[in-house]
């Protein structure tokens, strides 16, 4: 006879329960910035970042969304097909591209919503330092265990044909 199944717990209900409502955020961010904007959730994150900066580059833009070059570079082909950002060659640098908003992207961005990622990772930024480097470590634990662990983490809600390649983590904090 196989051996019964644990019941939840309700710590695991309200892990749940929390995990259900930051993706209900972010599906409904995505869906407002979709019809109110006709641009996805991420380009208009990387959209609101671009605007924080006056030239960036595509390893800033990385850093500043906390995700890898490659996602964020597909974003910022995107909006520049949509003439919302320019890329140029920098004058001190010819080997890096540099990211700006274009008049239509500041136009654009005067009318939208923040991005609820700038609210999420505001809301991790609030957390002690101890505290964030605890849930760091729980959620990837959790997520080590997903058949989804060993794929990158790209933007979210951002559909890329490009592969992506995975972003190096920074140490998990020891228990």
């Amino acid at each position: 006879m196989p051996a019964a199944e644990p019941s939840p717990t309700p710590e695991a209900q309200l892990v749940m329960d929390a995990l259900r409502r930051i993706v209900r955020s972010l599906r409904q961010s995505a869906r407002a910035a979709e019809d109110r904007l006709g641009i996805s959730a991420a380009q208009l994150f990387v959209l609101h970042e671009v605007g924080r900066g006056s030239k960036l580059s595509i390893n800033e833009l990385a850093e500043r969304t906390l995700t890898d070059q490659s996602s964020v570079s597909v974003v910022v082909k995107r909006l520049a097909e949509k003439r919302l950002v320019e890329r140029q060659p920098s004058a001190e640098d010819a080997r890096r591209t540099e990211v700006m908003l274009t008049a239509r992207g500041r136009a654009l961005l005067r009318n939208a919503p923040e991005a609820t990622q700038v609210e999420l990772i505001a809301g991790l930024d609030r957390l002690a330092p101890a505290d964030r480097a605890s849930l760091a470590r729980l959620l990837t634990e959790l997520v080590a265990g997903l058949e989804t662990a060993s794929s990158a983490a790209p933007m979210f809600f951002e559909d890329g044909e490009a592969a992506v390649r995975t972003r190096p983590h920074a140490a998990t904090p020891e228990r």
